[in-house]
């Protein structure tokens, strides 16, 4: 590549950097870590990089490799995938357990992450941002204070791969085995809901991870864009505006994740979200680029099945995410019902 080609992708890149600076970043701060790290990057990798920033992770792209003996240094303190997640993302994300791998990643589960001097994918939109619980926690919180903060599984000490159902010798003992070895390989069917009412077909899911959206300018999965109703109230519509990119849900070793890519909140209700003898699922909130486990297998077993008045019987092998509004003990809508738009996600329950 030309010289004054790779400076100009460089120039874009900075151009489109997060304004905010973090809570201990003076401005240019990063700068020189930066311009370490887009040294260091081939060609075609700098290419990729730019058409993720400038997407927004909008479409695909893909993977942009960095050896990850480059993590250390004396002009670059921070890990490649926690600087560039800084400079596009999250200004004060700290440390890279705070982030979870994307399954679209091939860095995702250890690939092109095991061993010395092996390469680690950095695209900050192959990456979300795990939800943590607020302090104090109100009535409902980011994620569940029972779950596991995990880190990526690529970068967690074996310590923590023993505690999370891995042997001593790395070889993982797959908890959601069972859940994924259905008869016509459908491990889950998706129902779109607003108030009421569904609208259209059970969506049966056999890919091990699938878009939800309504814009979503690249990509396939369930577009409930292309959903009609009869009549759609004025609620209806404002919700269904913010759905945008909408989420990902992905089937992974320890249960069902759900990665917000929307702009704005989805609010979230499993069985395994609440600690063991609740009286009922509670709700999560999840802001946009956070990730959250919202089905744990290994939890599930042993769940019945809650019946709440005005709210109908709730299904025990069931997700359910509501579009940017809320519901429950905090908010004027007291039931899933009352949402204008929502998600059911009935999972095949292992025969």
């Amino acid at each position: 590549m030309f010289r004054s080609r790779r400076a100009g992708l460089v120039r874009r890149l900075w151009r489109h950097r997060c304004a905010g600076p973090g809570p201990e970043d003076g401005p240019g701060a990063l700068k020189p870590a930066a311009h370490a790290l887009f040294k260091k990057l081939k060609d075609e990798e700098l290419e990729l990089l730019v058409q993720a920033v400038e997407s927004r992770g909008a479409g695909p792209s893909g993977c942009v490799w960095v050896a990850r003996a480059e993590q250390r240094g004396t002009k670059q303190a921070l890990p490649p995938q926690v600087l560039l997640c800084r400079l596009y993302r999250w200004p004060d994300l700290r440390h890279p357990h705070e982030l979870k791998r994307l399954s679209c990643c091939q860095s995702f589960g250890g690939w092109g992450g095991c061993g010395e001097g092996a390469t680690l994918c950095c695209n900050p939109h192959h990456l979300s941002r795990l939800a943590m619980p607020e302090t104090p926690p109100p009535p409902y919180s980011k994620i569940s204070p029972f779950g596991c903060p995990w880190a990526e599984v690529s970068e967690r000490p074996i310590s923590s791969h023993l505690e999370s159902g891995c042997d001593a010798h790395g070889d993982w003992r797959d908890p959601g085995l069972a859940w994924s070895s259905t008869r016509d390989g459908c491990w889950c069917k998706l129902a779109y809901w607003e108030h009421r009412t569904r609208v259209g077909r059970l969506y049966a899911v056999h890919e091990t991870s699938v878009n939800i959206f309504c814009e979503l300018p690249q990509g396939s999965g369930f577009s409930l864009g292309q959903l009609q109703a009869e009549r759609r109230s004025a609620a209806v519509r404002r919700a269904r505006s913010k759905i945008g990119r909408g989420l990902l849900l992905s089937r992974e070793r320890d249960g069902v994740w759900a990665y917000n890519r929307s702009e704005h909140p989805i609010f979230v209700s499993s069985p395994t979200l609440g600690p063991p003898g609740a009286r009922g699922p509670p709700v999560r909130k999840v802001l946009p680029g956070y990730s959250l486990q919202v089905f744990d297998y290994e939890r599930a077993g042993g769940q019945a099945g809650w019946r709440r008045p005005g709210d109908g019987p709730y299904d025990p092998n069931s997700i359910r995410i509501s579009f940017a509004k809320g519901w429950g003990p905090c908010y004027s809508r007291q039931f899933i019902t009352a949402c204008p738009c929502w998600l059911e996600i009935l999972l095949t329950k292992p025969r």
